[in-house]
This record gives structure tokens, C-alpha cells and sequence, in this order.
């Protein structure tokens, strides 16, 4: 990656799914002692409440843009991410990434007008189990008097639109045309709430984050499915394969590790959407498989 001058040089965020009967316990839906342990987790987490926002038809997200809100506990106002991703092609068989694999996303990126002097936004690489992912974002903070560090909840859709188009990025604005992003957002509804846990550790050294999302289980208002997920970030790569391999390896000796992706965006798509979208056919198009 040092090589890499001509488009934005990403850090790395290496996510991996958890089995959840046997790293959550099954009474709270907390993490097992066994993962508290392994971890070094503390015993309160972080709230998150998050949502996205796009038209009925998905347009923003076939596109390969998400437009997000959400609140963090012990953060004051919201948090708005505007993300445009790049599919990179299907990882290898250990998990590895292809760096002529990345180069042509970062070309592709930079072609549309995202190069190394763009400093408004982040590059990051989102490095699942065998699927990874350029994410190009731009996010803003929005500080609300009504909304305190520990006031959780998120704004009803006719405040998301405003927000949104409040803050909206030149880029994602006029991605298609002049003014398509506020064109789309000033007739989007919401694709959430959804309300999630995220607890802080370390491992070997490394910052780890292991989260906790409840997802509505599709045809049912009620009953959930539990997404478990742990992460790292690293700045450098190579640091990051190697902490990926060795990572994962740990995870699979224990029983904890589910060989496949996470695609939490996706899954919050289809279960969350308009009540005519559910069972439809869903998101289609390049981005359809992307978290």
C-alpha cells in the first residue's frame, strides 16, 4: 500500500461473525463470561441507535451510497455518515486481499473524484471473513440541545430528511445529477431503528470491539435474531492480515467463529424497509451483497 499515490490511502477494519449460542449468555443476551474473559470486556457498553435513510425503491443504495443517522450513548446530538462503497473483489480462500484487487477500487474511487487530496473524507477498507469492501465516508456532527450525552433515540423521518439535507456533502448531492442526493432524501423513509451494544476490550495487544445487534426476524414484529460481531482497525495492512489470520484462527479453535460475512447494512435493509418491500425481491444490483 505504500505504493498507492494517486487515490486516498485506507486504514483497515477487519470484522469477524460470532456464534452467538456460544459467546452470548443465553439468560441476558450479554456476553459469556468466556468472551468477557478472552477479551478483557468491561461489564456496561456503549448504547447505539441507528438508522438509514433512502427511497422505497433503494435507489441510494443501489447506487452504492447509505446515508446514515445514528445516536451514540455518551455523545451529544447525532451523528450523520454519508458512505459510498467499492466492491473489491471476493477476498481469497484464507481471507486475504488481493492488493491489485484494491488498487483497481482505489482507481475507481479516484476517477470519480475521490484522490489523495480529498480531506473531508475517510477511506477504509472493511475486511470481512472473505468479502471486502472500499467505504468512502463523510460524516458530520449535528448538536441538538434536546439531545444529551445520555439521551438515546433518533429523530422521526420528516427531522431525518431535514438533517440530512441540511448537511449534505457536495459529492453525494450531486452524484448522478445536480442535486439527486436531496432529491432522493426529500422522499426517503426510514430503514430502522435499530438499537445495538457495542462493548470495548483488548486482545494480544489489540483494540478489539465486540458488538451486539438485535435484527427483527422477517414477517415478525416481535422475534429477533441476534448479530454478534468483533473488529479491530489498523492503519497498516500487514499488520492487519497478520492480526486477521492469527485472529481468526483463535476464534475458530474456540468454536466462536461463523466462516462467513457480516452484512449488517443489508440485513437492516431488507428487514427494516416499507411494509410493501417485505418478501419482495430486495436490493438488487452491484451492491446488493455489501454490509
Amino acid at each position: 500500500m505504500a505504493n498507492v499515490k494517486s487515490a486516498m490511502l485506507p486504514d483497515f477494519e477487519v470484522k469477524f461473525l460470532l456464534d452467538e449460542t456460544q459467546v452470548l449468555d443465553a439468560a441476558s443476551s450479554k456476553p459469556a463470561e468466556s468472551l468477557r474473559a478472552a477479551f478483557k470486556l468491561p461489564e456496561k457498553p456503549i448504547r447505539m441507535d441507528v438508522q438509514f435513510l433512502d427511497t422505497t425503491s433503494r435507489e441510494i443504495y443501489n447506487a452504492g451510497w447509505s446515508p446514515r443517522i445514528r445516536k451514540v450513548e455518551g455523545e451529544s446530538g447525532y451523528e450523520l455518515t454519508y458512505k459510498k462503497r467499492y466492491p473489491i473483489v471476493d477476498g481469497q480462500a484464507d481471507g486475504a486481499i488481493d492488493a491489485s484487487d484494491l488498487l483497481t477500487a482505489l482507481s475507481v474511487a479516484r476517477d470519480e473524484g475521490f484522490d489523495v487530496t480529498e480531506t473531508k473524507y475517510d477511506a477504509q477498507v472493511e475486511w470481512g471473513f472473505q468479502k471486502q469492501t472500499l467505504s468512502i465516508s463523510r460524516k458530520k456532527k449535528v448538536k441538538k440541545d434536546s439531545v444529551g450525552k445520555k439521551e438515546m433515540g433518533l429523530p422521526d423521518e420528516n427531522e431525518s430528511r431535514k438533517l440530512l439535507v441540511e448537511e449534505i456533502p457536495g459529492k453525494f448531492d450531486d452524484w448522478l445529477f445536480e442535486k439527486w442526493g436531496r432529491s432522493l432524501l426529500s422522499q426517503a423513509v426510514i430503514y430502522g431503528p435499530v438499537s445495538a451494544e457495542r462493548y470495548e476490550g483488548t486482545w494480544e495487544g489489540v483494540e478489539v470491539d465486540v458488538e451486539i445487534w438485535p435484527l427483527r426476524v422477517e414477517g415478525s414484529d416481535t422475534d429477533t435474531e441476534t448479530i454478534v460481531e468483533i473488529s479491530f482497525k489498523s492503519d497498516n495492512g500487514n499488520q492487519a492480515g497478520t492480526t486477521q489470520k492469527v485472529l481468526g484462527d483463535y476464534l475458530a479453535e474456540r468454536g466462536w467463529l461463523v466462516p462467513r460475512d457480516s452484512l449488517k447494512t443489508q440485513l437492516i435493509m431488507d428487514k427494516y424497509g416499507p411494509q410493501e418491500l417485505d418478501g419482495g425481491e430486495g436490493v438488487t444490483g452491484d451492491y446488493a451483497d455489501m454490509a
